[in-house]
């Protein structure tokens, strides 16, 4: 009977996780993983809390707690990084954050003797390598993607460093927030409990503003001024890393240094490139095809294997050589076989068509539950309350109608009329 209990409780977790646009499909394995993170009546607590931050005061109401007892139970969990909590205006306010990136990924941010992380990170590579939902879920279940690429800006051309944008900069994202934490590489980390961890840098994941804050005050995150991020990310350069943050324009959270191996984005731009999993940049590598002496050291590097060698041969000098061909398909426009390159046979040149980045992590989150049918969710996200859920409901049945589906999901109302009233409620 109490295994029942257990898993009831769980299953309340799960189907408050996919309350969010950014949700995680149902499995024996998921339920396992929650099991770890949460007890069994913290799963039944937090399986009721908003989707959007919340006061103490606001669960307090939900749980039928006193004040003091809720915040107790807020501080247990945020001290975990279940939950972040971060202050508005004097106000502290926490919120669950996704699994990723959130709470899955905090879990392996640094060396933890309270859970078998062992056993975890077995669970998540059954989770998200092996069942895989998950990951087709989150890099191709919408339009709007949860990452995008950083070009690697020490090999912009000069006319590409005076006409690309700042938020297209890592070097801005690191020098404009209020705060930067440094913490443990969740991929490379799952993977070296593995035994199958590559030798790039672990110390190097990157998080930003008030996501840091609450992440440096739990001891999840070492903070660090900007000279050493920016270091940091010379370094990651040199490992041939990707650079991969959210997909906003202001107050990006997080930018993860990825490699083809380990990290679960750049395997899904691997497995499913042409499906675009992560948002690329907005630049593409081209090939001097005089220049090219088909040394492969650019086929080497590319961590997502978007650059192939091509059939037949020709010849330079009377030297027989191959050649190599990028698949524009799937290219991240990173940058990575440039530095590679050593006779600089590769450039970088805009894209032809534009690339729409949402303003901030509400935008990119509506737009999201746009494309996820879920914006009945977000509106009256505290479906604790009979209320809440009535509207949600009526909304729900409102969206579906074609119509209004149709012109939710164009592109106008996404990319012009949202970003426009967010600018007004700011």
């Amino acid at each position: 009977m109490s295994h029942l209990v257990a898993k009831n409780a769980y299953k309340k977790m799960e189907e408050r996780l996919n309350k969010f646009p950014q949700g995680a499909p149902p499995s024996e394995t998921l339920y396992k993983i929650l099991s770890i993170l949460f007890s069994e009546k913290e799963a039944e607590l937090v399986s009721q809390l908003p989707i959007m931050p919340f006061t103490v005061k606001t669960a307090s109401k939900i749980w039928k707690l006193d004040i003091l007892a809720t915040e107790k139970i807020l501080d247990e969990l945020a001290g975990r990084a279940i939950l972040l909590d971060s202050e508005h205006q004097g106000i502290r306010k926490y919120v669950l954050p996704p699994p990723m990136a959130g709470f899955f990924e905090f879990s392996m941010m640094r060396t933890r003797h309270d859970i078998d992380q062992k056993l975890l990170s077995e669970l998540f590579y059954q989770y998200l390598n092996i069942e895989e939902d998950f990951i087709k879920d989150l890099f191709l279940g919408i339009e709007t993607r949860l990452g995008r690429i950083f070009v690697q800006e020490e090999v912009l051309s000069r006319n590409n460093l005076v006409s690309i944008l700042d938020h297209e900069k890592a070097t801005h994202i690191i020098e404009t927030a209020s705060c930067i934490g440094i913490s443990m590489c969740y991929c490379r980390h799952k993977m070296a409990h593995l035994g199958m961890a590559c030798d790039a840098p672990m110390e190097i994941c990157m998080t930003f503003n008030n996501v840091a804050k609450s992440l440096v005050n739990h001891g999840f995150a070492r903070k660090v001024e900007i000279s050493e991020c920016r270091e940091l990310l010379y370094k990651a350069y040199e490992y041939n890393l990707v650079q991969c943050g959210e997909n906003v324009r202001n107050n990006v959270s997080f930018i993860c240094n990825c490699c083809g191996c380990c990290c679960e984005a750049m395997v899904a731009a691997k497995k499913y490139g042409m499906l675009h999993p992560v948002q690329t940049t907005s630049y593409i590598p081209k090939i001097d095809k005089e220049k090219c002496t088909g040394c492969g050291k650019c086929v080497e590097s590319c961590p997502i294997e978007a650059i192939e060698w091509v059939s037949g041969d020709s010849e330079i000098n009377n030297t027989s050589i191959k050649k190599v061909k990028i698949n524009e398909e799937i290219c991240l426009g990173c940058g990575v076989c440039i530095r590679a390159c050593h006779n600089n046979s590769i450039t970088l040149e805009k894209r032809k068509e534009q690339i729409i980045t949402p303003a901030n992590s509400v935008h990119r989150i509506v737009l999201m539950a746009i494309e996820k049918g879920k914006l009945q969710e977000l509106i009256f996200e505290n479906q604790y309350f009979a209320n809440h859920r009535a509207m949600a409901a009526l909304l729900s049945a409102i969206l579906k109608s074609s119509p209004v589906k149709r012109m939710m999901a164009s592109k106008q109302m996404k990319s012009v009329y949202l970003d426009k009233l967010l600018n007004r409620i700011k």
